[in-house]
C-alpha cells in the first residue's frame, strides 16, 4: 500500500490539494515519532491558523482504523503510525501466494541499467574486499530485473598494467604450465611474489617486466596468449565463488578491453578545451566542482585508470544506450564512484 497516498486522500484541508499534501509527507527522523509526518506550517497562511492548532484539529478528524492506528500532533507536525502487523501479514501472504513472481513490476519499462560490480583483479584470488561489492551489485541486478529493467551486469576486470609484464617474466623464468594449470591463481600468485623477491635483489628485472607489458600492448602473439590464459584461469577459480553467491555477469570487459578505445576520448577532451597541461601531464581541471584534477595522461604519455574508465563509460553508452550506469565500489574507492544518467 502507498501510505502517503492513503494519508493525503483522507486529509481534508480547505484550499490545499491532495497532491500538495502528498508532496509534504515525509519520514520522521526517529521511529518513535511514527512512520510518517506531515508538517503543517505551509497551511497556516491558507487556513489563518497556527501550525500547532492545524495539526491538533487534523489529528482529531483523521480516521483511525486498520491502516493508520495512531495520529498525534506534535509542535505543528502531524505524526502517523501505520498498522505494521497487518502490513507484515499482507506482505507475507503475497510472498507465499506469488512465489518467484513476488516483486515483479513493469516500472522499468524496458529501460537499460548497467551495473559495474565485483571488478576482481586477474591473477589474484577473490578476497573479502570484493565480497560487499559483489553481493550488493548482484542484489541490485536482481532487483532491477524484477522491476522490468533490461539489466547489464559488468565485471570490469582489473587486467591492465605492468604487473602482467612481471607475471609473464616470472612464468617464463620459473613457471611450469602443468603446475599453473593445477594451482591456477594460487600458483600465479606464488610466481608473482617470487618475482618481487627477485626484483629486490635485481632491480633490472623491472625493465624486463615493462618490456613484456609493452609487448602485450603491441599485440605480441605469445604474450597475449599467456595474458589470456591467466585471465581464463582466474575466471575458472572465481566462478566457483560466484556460483555459491548466486551472482552472474553479462560482460567481463576489463581495463585491457578499452586499450584501443582511449584515443578518441582524449581527442574529444582536447577538442572541447577540457584537457590542460600540468607539469607535463594532461589533466581535466575540476576545481569549480570542488574536486581534485582528473589525471588523464601522465607526463610520459601513459594512460591511467581514469582514462580507461571514461572510455568504458562512453563505450557502454554507445553499446547499451543505458538509462543509468551504476558503479558499486568499496568505500575506499568512493572517489571513482559515479552515475551516468541518460543524456
Amino acid at each position: 500500500m502507498d501510505y502517503k497516498s492513503y494519508i493525503a486522500k483522507n486529509l481534508s484541508i480547505d484550499g490545499v490539494s491532495e497532491q500538495e499534501v502528498y508532496d509534504l509527507i515525509a519520514l520522521p527522523p526517529d521511529n518513535s515519532m511514527g512512520d510518517f509526518a506531515l508538517p503543517c506550517f505551509k497551511f497556516a497562511k491558507v487556513l489563518r491558523k497556527s501550525p500547532v492548532v492545524i495539526a491538533e484539529e487534523l489529528s482529531k478528524s483523521f480516521p483511525i482504523g486498520d491502516v493508520i492506528v495512531k495520529v498525534i500532533a506534535v509542535n505543528g507536525y502531524l505524526n502517523f503510525t501505520v498498522n505494521r502487523n497487518a502490513r507484515a501479514k499482507k506482505v507475507l501472504e503475497s510472498v507465499l501466494s506469488e512465489g518467484d513472481n513476488y516483486g515483479s513490476s513493469t516500472v522499468g519499462n524496458g529501460k537499460t541499467i548497467c551495473i559495474d560490480y565485483s571488478s576482481i583483479n586477474v591473477a589474484k584470488p577473490f578476497h573479502i574486499g570484493h565480497l560487499s561489492t559483489t553481493v550488493i551489485g548482484g542484489a541490485l541486478y536482481k532487483i532491477y530485473k524484477k522491476l522490468g529493467y533490461n539489466v547489464v551486469g559488468i565485471n570490469h576486470l582489473g587486467d591492465y598494467g605492468t604487473q602482467f609484464g612481471k607475471l609473464i617474466y616470472a612464468y617464463k623464468a620459473w613457471g611450469n604450465r602443468e603446475e599453473v594449470e593445477k594451482g591456477r591463481v594460487k600458483e600465479l600468485m606464488r610466481l608473482y611474489v617470487k618475482y618481487h623477491d627477485e626484483a629486490e635483489k635485481n632491480p633490472s628485472l623491472d625493465d624486463k617486466a615493462r618490456e613484456y607489458f609493452k609487448l602485450i600492448e603491441n599485440g605480441d602473439k605469445e604474450c597475449n596468449e599467456l595474458f589470456k590464459w591467466f585471465k581464463d584461469l582466474t575466471l575458472i577459480d572465481v566462478e566457483r565463488v560466484y556460483k555459491q553467491l548466486g551472482v552472474t555477469f553479462d560482460s567481463y570487459a576489463g581495463e585491457s578491453f578499452f586499450n584501443d578505445k582511449m584515443a578518441p576520448v582524449i581527442d574529444e577532451l582536447s577538442q572541447k578545451g577540457l584537457l590542460k597541461e600540468s607539469d607535463g601531464a594532461k589533466i581535466v581541471d575540476l576545481e569549480s566542482y570542488d574536486m581534485p584534477p582528473c589525471l588523464i595522461l601522465r607526463s610520459d604519455g601513459a594512460s591511467l585508470y581514469a582514462t580507461r574508465d571514461l572510455a568504458a563509460a562512453i563505450y557502454r553508452k554507445n553499446t547499451y544506450d543505458f538509462d543509468k550506469c551504476l558503479y558499486v565500489v568499496a568505500y575506499q574507492q568512493t572517489y571513482t564512484s559515479s552515475s551516468f544518467s541518460k543524456c
